[in-house]
């Protein structure tokens, strides 16, 4: 399972993003514009990661004018953590989850409409904006094209939750599947902050886990926040299975 989830994070950003190749690394760049990409170990290393490979990544990165930023997977590059940590950077660990058989049915919350965002939808660019106002900053400018053009070559699949009968009115909440073969994760899921506990960052993601799977996914996992998030996706069938770790330079260095 770990090893699929592995090749699919190889995978993923070569849609949008060329790769540079530091031994056993790997920094993704992003080709145009869009949310910049981040560094992992490269496909198929195993073993140690010396520090002096992390410190070239990042100064191609400060090169580049890009966050310094790594993510991986602890169980699958258990020496990362040290050479990061030892180069200087913070690390964040997130419970990384897998769905687990069939999710259970969701009520939708009273008053709202769940639905998938195609690209010619009218709350299109709405629901592209309600996570980044859920998580405190505006998307982009040409986000939403960007986004359609993604639902059309089928790299991302959109939810959204509306206020009933507010076919093209503000979305409340939503998130984005990004499907690979048989597998897809589950990101970027968030509830603009008038709206929260109305559970409808869950509901986002059941209708998210429901289009992954009848389009052929077999395996659905997704990166919670925190040990608090990872119980409400366990409300879906979600059970944590390794640990996702995402390494940035801390408070000090951005001050």
């Amino acid at each position: 399972m770990l090893k699929r989830i592995e090749a699919y994070y190889d995978a993923v950003p070569r849609s949008s993003a060329r790769a540079e190749e530091f031994g056993p690394l790997t920094l993704f760049v992003r080709e145009g514009e869009g949310w910049p990409f981040y560094a992992r170990p490269a496909s198929g290393h195993e073993g140690e990661i010396p520090v002096a490979a992390v410190e070239r990544v990042r100064a191609r990165q400060r090169e580049l004018g890009v966050p310094e930023a790594f993510e991986w997977v602890a169980e699958t590059a258990p020496g990362l953590r040290a050479a990061v940590e030892a180069s200087g950077l913070t690390v964040h660990e997130h419970p990384l989850m897998v769905l687990e058989g069939a999710p259970p049915a969701v009520p939708e919350p009273e008053g709202v409409a769940v639905r998938m965002v195609d690209a010619d939808d009218p709350g299109l660019e709405s629901a592209v904006a309600a996570p980044y106002t859920a998580f405190g900053f505006p998307p982009e400018p040409g986000t939403a094209e960007r986004t359609a053009a993604r639902i059309t070559a089928g790299l991302t699949r959109l939810a959204a939750a509306f206020e009933s009968g507010a076919e093209g009115g503000s979305a409340l909440a939503a998130g984005q599947h990004q499907p690979v073969g048989g597998v897809s994760e589950v990101v970027g899921v968030g509830t603009v902050p008038a709206a929260r506990r109305r559970g409808l960052g869950l509901a986002v993601t059941a209708a998210l886990v429901a289009d992954a799977r009848a389009r052929g996914a077999e395996l659905v996992f997704l990166s919670a926040s925190d040990a608090d998030v990872a119980r409400l996706y366990g409300r879906l069938g979600f059970r944590t299975v390794a640990t996702a770790l995402i390494a940035e330079p801390g408070p000090e260095a951005e001050a």
